[in-house]
Order: structure tokens, then sequence, then C-alpha cells
């Protein structure tokens, strides 16, 4: 195949995604973000002394669940057909 050729069957490929999946894929990374931000901290300087705030609600069960939350929403954004209603 010559090079025109190849070129002319890149340019009429349509994209994968469509901007209604971008938007998902955008709103389940920033659940993503929210969980490791509110995961983080809880450290000690000093390591003699414990710290009991690790074991918060916040770190034990609302982050981890907003990280899964996010990873679904990612899955579904990456299966989403938009093109599915218009036909």
């Amino acid at each position: 195949m010559s090079k025109k050729n190849k070129k002319a069957t890149n340019a009429n490929k349509p994209f994968i995604f469509q901007k209604k999946n971008y938007v998902f894929l955008f709103i389940g990374l920033a659940f993503i973000a929210l969980g490791f931000i509110l995961m983080s901290g809880g450290g000690s300087d000093d390591p003699n002394v414990f710290n009991p705030d690790i074991y918060s609600f916040r770190r034990i069960r609302l982050a981890p669940t907003l990280v899964l939350i996010g990873l679904g929403i990612q899955v579904y954004a990456i299966l989403l057909n938009p093109d599915k209603n218009r036909k």
C-alpha cells in the first residue's frame, strides 16, 4: 500500500470516544483524585507516638469508596456508546 493510500484511510477513521465519553472520564478522574487526597495525611512525626486519626471514617471508608466509584465511572465511560440512541 502506498503512502497516499495509508493517509487517506487514516483520515476517514472517526474518533473512538466522543465528548460524552471524555466528560465521564474526567468525572471519574476527579472522584479518584478526591479519594486519594482524602486518604493522605495522618502520619506522626514521632514514630513512638500513636496517632488514632489514621483510623478515621474519612480514611477507612469514605476515601476508598470514592476511589472505587471513580474506577466504576471510568469503566462506564470506556464502555459508553454515545451513538446508540442516534440510530
